[in-house]
């Protein structure tokens, strides 16, 4: 488990100071305590950053597509949180997402279920996935990575197969009279002048409220992180691991199945392509959000600025008119750099 707070040392790699009497371990424990703040600073200063080299950055059209941009990934990264945060992995998400997103489409569209019926089956179809990377994990031992590696290519298949390959249309969902409902989260909402979000972007804030209530209020985030801290301590103390395992995997399979939902509202109809980069992005958000990849620390507002951190390089370069290779570039460094920060700031822990 981590450090309790009477400690009055840490390896920190500078040398055998105090915390009283060194400020580099104190600032390193701080920051070791807040994994938010990192992105923020970082969040900022690319704002503040393209906001003085480019004039048609910081304007209510730019913000309100930034967040439009993220709503999907901020989606599937919300729920990669979850499995991280456990010290796991799910290469999953993106095939979830888009496997929901098909059942929801084909059972309205193709066969005439009510569209209510058909989005509560595909959200249950997003929990059943989720169910079985956990049962994976949990039940036969497997390495997250291997067993959402293996589910990635599986999910995509059932997809390419249910959907029979074929995209369902904007004017098919209207004639299925599941466009209201279906396409409910590409609505737009203009609150306050010119700025204009979509549905999908107040869900999207919403779950992230939602998330970051339950796993700082409830007794069953406390045994999440405690999971990902130390397996084996939680399970000594009295934690069912294996059944917060489950829990968070379920969970975020039905994040992903509604994030499909997101999908069919944010491109207007329902494509069997799959979301090729989602899983790296998801993953990108995460690590850039400050949420360590060992388990057991970050926070879901971290990931929220990791997922915006991703939509203000990748706004801000365009509007700078540079080759969309050097957003490439620039989250891979952020994503190096993230890590090795948390691999510094792990040290106070050992």
């Amino acid at each position: 488990m981590t450090a309790g707070a009477n400690d009055t040392s840490s390896s920190t790699g500078f040398a055998d100071f105090d915390l009283v009497g060194n400020p580099v371990a104190r600032v390193q424990r701080w920051l070791y305590g807040h994994p938010t703040v990192g992105p923020a600073v970082v969040l900022g200063l690319a704002a503040l950053f393209f906001s003085l080299y480019t004039d048609r950055f910081f304007t209510s059209t730019s913000i309100s597509t930034v967040l439009a941009q993220v709503m999907l990934i901020g989606t599937l990264a919300l729920a990669q949180t979850l499995v991280i945060l456990t010290a796991g992995i799910d290469l999953s998400v993106g095939s979830m997402a888009v496997l929901s997103a098909a059942v929801i489409g084909k059972l309205a569209v193709n066969w005439g279920y009510n569209p209510w019926v058909a989005l509560l089956i595909g959200l249950a179809i997003g929990l059943l996935l989720g169910v079985v990377n956990g049962l994976l994990v949990i039940r036969l031992r497997l390495p997250p990575f291997i067993a959402t590696l293996g589910t990635f290519n599986a999910y995509f298949a059932l997809n390419q197969w249910f959907s029979e390959n074929e995209t369902i249309g904007n004017a098919e969902l209207k004639e299925a009279n599941a466009d209201g409902l279906l396409l409910w989260f590409g609505r737009v909402w203009e609150p306050i002048g010119g700025f204009r979000v979509t549905y999908g972007v107040v869900m999207m804030l919403s779950l992230f409220v939602a998330v970051w209530y339950a796993l700082r209020r409830t007794k069953w985030g406390r045994h999440v992180y405690a999971v990902g801290d130390d397996l084996e301590a939680a399970r000594l103390s009295g934690v069912r691991t294996d059944r917060i395992l489950l829990s968070v995997y379920a969970f975020a399979g039905l994040l992903c199945a509604v994030a499909g939902w997101m999908l069919i509202g944010r491109i207007g109809a329902v494509s069997p392509k799959p979301l090729n980069n989602a899983n790296l992005d998801s993953i990108t958000a995460v690590v850039v959000g400050g949420t360590s990849l060992f388990g057991g620390r970050g926070a879901v507002m971290g990931t929220l600025m990791g997922a915006l951190i991703v939509g203000v390089f990748d706004s801000g370069l365009s509007h700078m008119g540079l080759d969309p290779l050097w957003r490439v570039f620039t989250i891979g460094v952020l994503v190096l750099f993230a890590v090795a920060l948390d691999q510094w700031l792990r040290r106070v822990a050992s």
